[in-house]
């Protein structure tokens, strides 16, 4: 998703864009040579707990629901596929 319709949903569904935090998930995503491949560095666990250090803890919920949107694109389901713990089951799931 970009990132605007990450901000919508989150608006949608906790009350406010979250565009902060969204940019960071997603900070990454801009270097040469990463693009899509951004999401093993944030898109997991890990990554929302540090989340939760920075942001703090009313950001669990919109940070989880963006990564699990953007796994979603990947072919990820819910409750069928496990979520990620850390970067590297990311890459072991196949999700570069």
């Amino acid at each position: 998703m970009k990132l605007n319709e990450h901000c919508q949903e989150s608006l949608r569904l906790f009350g406010k864009p979250w565009t902060e935090l969204h940019q960071w998930l997603d900070e990454f995503a801009g270097v040469p040579g990463v693009g899509f491949r951004h999401r093993r560095f944030r898109h997991h666990e890990a990554g929302i707990r540090t989340a939760v250090i920075i942001f703090g803890p009313e950001a669990e919920s919109p940070a989880r629901r963006h990564i699990m949107s953007d796994l979603a694109e990947e072919g990820w389901k819910e409750g069928v596929d496990p979520f990620p713990a850390d970067a590297e089951q990311y890459k072991k799931m196949g999700f570069f």
